[in-house]
């Protein structure tokens, strides 16, 4: 289970222009394990008034803008975490249902999550993130250097939003309409022998499916009465695999409230 944090965050107006006036601190409990709660100076940048007085520490290179929710901000979470960036890439959670409007004006004009705010840029698009975030910054390599593998990872990377919208779309029908995509999930992990991951070994490609994966399971299972793993052994080996990642399990919720998140946004096809 999660441990207690507190949550520091900044209820900050347009309307003022000094700092003392500009952000009033807000504390609050939460139960995400190490998570980072982005420094003033990222939010005042981005509403372009005042300016923080004392720079960034010389450690901390980008902030990543998410939401807790948000399958795609997960992606680049876990990449974050897999490169071992906590005190480089601080996190700044935002609600996915209620973003302030200095989001939408200042760092994403299409007022999505993520975005990584690097170099005096702001970038978005997950998949260009996770890339981004593992050819810019210190840590393991997530990409395969292999010219076989990087073709095949190259083909899965552009297949997830297929998956994802063929799984989506089986959300009205039967369980089992889905299983063509599960089934392509299951023949992709047999293809590098007996290693649970896709490349044969740990990479941006599991990163990529890992978030929405976590909750077609139970989804499926809660829904549809619908087994995703039953006749996968790959499947079920992978997602047994991806639960020891300690990267990924720091970024993941507990099956029933994904459930219930799923329940209430496609309520009308079910």
């Amino acid at each position: 289970m999660a441990s207690l944090k507190l949550k520091v965050s900044y209820s900050c107006s347009n309307n003022n222009t000094t700092l003392s006036s500009f952000c009033k601190k807000v504390v609050t409990q939460i139960r995400f394990p190490n998570t980072t709660i982005s420094p003033p100076k990222l939010q005042l940048q981005a509403l372009g008034n005042a300016r923080a007085k004392v720079p960034f520490s010389a450690k901390i290179a980008a902030g990543l803008y998410i939401s807790y929710t948000c399958p795609f901000a997960q992606r680049v979470w876990i990449t974050r975490n897999c490169k071992g960036l906590q005190d480089k890439i601080k996190l700044v959670i935002l609600d996915r249902e209620n973003r302030p409007a200095w989001y939408k004006e200042k760092i994403n004009s299409a007022d999505k999550v993520p975005t990584l705010e690097h170099n005096n840029e702001f970038k978005g698009e997950s998949l260009d993130l996770i890339k981004y975030i593992d050819s810019h910054f210190e840590g393991p390599s997530l990409f395969p250097h292999d010219p076989e593998k990087k073709e095949f990872a190259e083909e899965l990377l552009s297949y997830t939003d297929t998956f994802n919208k063929a799984v989506f779309s089986s959300f009205e029908r039967d369980g089992n309409e889905a299983g063509a995509a599960f089934d392509y999930i299951e023949t992709a992990l047999s293809k590098f022998g007996d290693e649970p991951f896709f490349l044969g070994q740990f990479s941006l490609v599991d990163i990529a499916y890992a978030p929405f994966i976590e909750r077609f399971q139970p989804f499926f299972l809660d829904v549809k009465k619908y087994d995703i793993i039953a006749g996968r052994p790959k499947l079920a080996a992978w997602i047994k695999e991806m639960d020891k990642n300690d990267a990924y399990k720091q970024t993941r919720r507990e099956p029933k409230e994904l459930v219930e998140i799923y329940k209430k946004r496609f309520s009308t096809l079910l």
